[in-house]
């Protein structure tokens, strides 16, 4: 059975080697997906072939050297890039992210012995079956991520291992086993030496799995080295009828309540974190949080620079952090007026943020639910029925301004005030109406 899932490409190169004298076998990731009847993203071979001798053998396809220091060759084969490395065994980890040495051995279960999870240290072969040295497929069967040996040590070699245990918790929706979670926790200081790009695609993929509530809820701890802003949030109480959990507890249930996207955990992740910064309480002891979203806007700014988020990225998630406290309502001008500000993809996210960020708050709050309902619907309609709400969409052009005889600023002010009229219903978007009522503003302005 599990022959039959693994590519023609892959068996080509395993059946290669093993004719060649050369031991080989499917490894890691790509055995535990299979295990759990899912697609791999890819298939990794390892061999006791050392790098010269896998060349000679795959001497048909073209062999690129993608890691000849660590015994890495990619063979492309009928167009399939598949990546062979040979057993080997590493020296110490001086920078917690890359050994020191590597040597080459030609027994399989000293390779396995260095990888990080019992889940990702099973190898296969036709002609063995699976070899499974430290029972990762009874961890599989039991949803247990599980360090191989030492905890301790394995997160020391490569602190970014700790991440990736919390991602494959979240993505996978296994359970950290209590001694490597222990170990995750005590060793989670050594996360601030690792890139910033490294554990921003960590991050990026543990925000958006299924299982991330259970996750960012029990190792806040850890998420605060990469994250230190979210510090204050956590136990932060918001003393409001609106809300029934702290500033974290909501955080973090609006990030569950949102659809697994980017864009949209990462702004439920950051939307409240200025928070505990605007704190006031009124004289019956209420707390408000009045500036709130731009102060965390700042944060989410500061944040996701820092983690080396693409820049359009950043814009778009700040913006709808700025915005998510605002009230949209559902009359046709106001969303309008919301189009023309944001435009539609932003507004489309903005009502879903809302959402989320409603279905986090105290149940008697959540009837808003039927007001950003209804907001979809008039957003839809106004779409369909191709109502304007930015200058382009106005039935006027710029060339018809001048035409009455504005000229420099003041045709887009022309071309703004003509908007507002439409938008808010008071003339039709016609050019005769439009041109008529342009010439009257003109009139005005120069009384």
């Amino acid at each position: 059975m599990f022959l039959e899932q693994i590519p023609v490409q892959v068996r080509a190169v395993l059946r290669a080697l093993e004719n060649a004298g050369y031991p080989a076998y499917v490894v890691g990731g790509c055995v535990r997906d299979t295990l759990m009847a899912r697609e791999p993203a890819d298939w990794d071979v390892a061999t006791a072939a050392q790098p010269e001798q896998v060349k000679a053998v795959m001497g048909a396809y073209r062999v690129a050297d993608t890691g000849l220091r660590h015994g890495t060759v990619t063979a492309i084969v009928d167009g399939m890039p598949i990546e062979i490395t040979t057993f080997r065994e590493e020296g110490e980890y001086l920078d917690l992210r890359h050994p020191s040495s590597v040597s080459f051995t030609a027994d399989l279960q000293t390779d396995l012995a260095r990888r990080d999870f019992t889940v990702n240290a099973m190898a296969w072969s036709e002609k063995t079956g699976l070899v499974d040295p430290f029972d990762g497929a009874a961890d599989l069967t039991r949803g247990i991520l599980r360090a191989v040996g030492d905890p301790g040590k394995r997160f020391s070699e490569d602190a970014l291992r700790i991440l990736r245990a919390l991602r494959f918790s979240s993505v996978l929706g296994f359970s950290i086993e209590e001694k490597t979670a222990q170990a995750a926790i005590e060793c989670r200081s050594l996360l601030a030496r690792i890139s910033s790009e490294r554990v921003r695609d960590e991050f990026s993929a543990l925000l958006c799995g299924p299982g991330v509530e259970r996750v960012l809820m029990d190792y806040a701890g850890i998420i605060a080295v990469i994250i230190p802003e979210i510090t204050p949030s956590i136990g932060f109480s918001q003393n409001n009828y609106h809300h029934i959990y702290d500033v974290w507890e909501h955080t973090v249930h609006s990030i569950a309540a949102v659809e697994p996207e980017l864009v949209l955990r990462l702004v439920m992740l950051l939307h409240d974190l200025g928070k505990p910064h605007s704190y006031t309480e009124d004289a019956d002891g209420v707390g408000h949080f009045y500036g709130h979203p731009m102060i965390s806007t700042g944060i989410a700014g500061g944040v996701l620079l820092r983690l080396r988020y693409d820049r359009s990225l950043i814009r778009q998630v700040c913006t709808l952090v700025e915005y998510h406290d605002s009230h949209l309502f559902p009359t046709e001008n106001s969303v309008r007026r919301w189009l023309n500000r944001l435009g539609e993809e932003n507004l489309r996210l903005l009502i879903r943020v809302k959402r989320a960020d409603n279905l986090a708050q105290s149940p008697d709050w959540r009837g808003r639910q039927d007001e950003l309902r209804r907001t979809q619907e008039i957003l839809d309609q106004v779409l369909h029925e191709k109502k304007a709400f930015s200058r382009e969409m106005l039935a006027v052009r710029g060339r018809d301004m001048i035409a009455l005889g504005a000229d420099g600023p003041q045709v887009g002010r022309l071309l703004d005030v003509l908007l507002q009229e439409v938008m808010n219903g008071r003339v039709r978007n016609e050019k005769g109406a439009l041109l008529a009522l342009a010439q009257r503003v003109m009139d005005s302005w120069s009384l």
